[in-house]
């Protein structure tokens, strides 16, 4: 997270996006880098190119004075204009550093006539193995809360290691919930074994987390229902990696985007991999 991502289109919306990028540059020494992307057209007349990129320029510097005294000394607020679709040219910024974060809004509206986060959100998420922070709303003023639900999935732990390090870094709570829609005793007690081992390491850790075990009919909506009683400040899943939206369309991860109140941390799934310091003691 030394490096954050943030697509920007100066409406309100997206602007979301950075503020949350803002938080973690409260905290800890990051790079947050904005980025615009301009309209890869064959209809622009004579000086459009030129007049969007001046005025992305001056938006630029407006936000750097606006928002360059919330960030920690040693923090650096900067930004970059490229040429492209959207998607492709966060993802390629984002991918252009060894460690990177993505932060942005899940809607925005471009002022140059073009519709600019919304559905890119969902495209970079599918289309990059960097972690990608969404916000739907107003982001808090401060992480309290951080929520991890488990799943029924060999993946599912691979959040855990992370919102360790994310309760660490802001002094938050941290909610370890599992989520069960199955009545399946097999099920049930490989569920309860993911729950038992992440709850071990996060003591490990020299943290005590809160753990709830949860049942009902839909994910999405008993996490969801979740995060808003306990008032939550971000909600961390597991999504793969996909070269289309369409993948991630109807999915968990992409209802929980489109759903959550909170702001979403979604981490790519390494492959098979199991994150040190888990006993798996056979459990697959």
């Amino acid at each position: 997270m030394k490096t954050i991502i943030v697509p920007v289109d100066f409406s309100s919306e997206s602007i979301h996006g950075l503020e949350m990028a803002i938080l973690f540059g409260k905290k800890e020494n990051a790079n947050i880098q904005m980025v615009y992307v301009q309209k890869n057209s064959k209809d622009y007349r004579p000086g459009t190119y030129e007049e969007e990129h001046k005025y992305a320029e001056v938006q630029f510097e407006k936000l750097i004075q606006k928002y360059k005294k919330e960030i920690a000394a040693d923090s650096k607020l900067r930004f970059i204009i490229k040429k492209g679709k959207i998607y492709q040219e966060v993802i390629e910024q984002a991918e252009s550093y060894k460690e990177s974060i993505i932060s942005a809004s899940t809607h925005g509206a471009s002022g140059f006539e073009e519709y600019f986060i919304g559905s890119n959100a969902y495209k970079i998420i599918t289309g990059t193995r960097t972690p990608v922070l969404t916000v739907r709303k107003q982001p808090p003023s401060a992480i309290k809360k951080v929520v991890a639900p488990l799943r029924l999935h060999v993946d599912t732990r691979q959040k855990v290691p992370i919102g360790a390090e994310l309760a660490q870094l802001f002094g938050a709570e941290l909610h370890l919930i599992s989520i069960s829609v199955t009545k399946n005793k097999k099920d049930q007690s490989r569920l309860n074994a993911y729950l038992q081992q992440s709850a071990s390491y996060l003591k490990r850790k020299g943290l005590n987390p809160i753990v709830k075990k949860l049942n009902g009919e839909n994910s999405v909506t008993t996490v969801c229902n979740y995060c808003d009683a306990v008032d939550a400040d971000l909600v961390t899943i597991m999504t793969s990696q996909r070269s289309s939206m369409a993948v991630l369309t109807g999915s968990y991860a992409q209802q929980m985007v489109a759903r959550s109140n909170c702001p979403v941390l979604s981490i790519t799934a390494k492959e098979k991999h199991i994150p040190a310091g888990f006993a798996t003691q056979g459990y697959r």
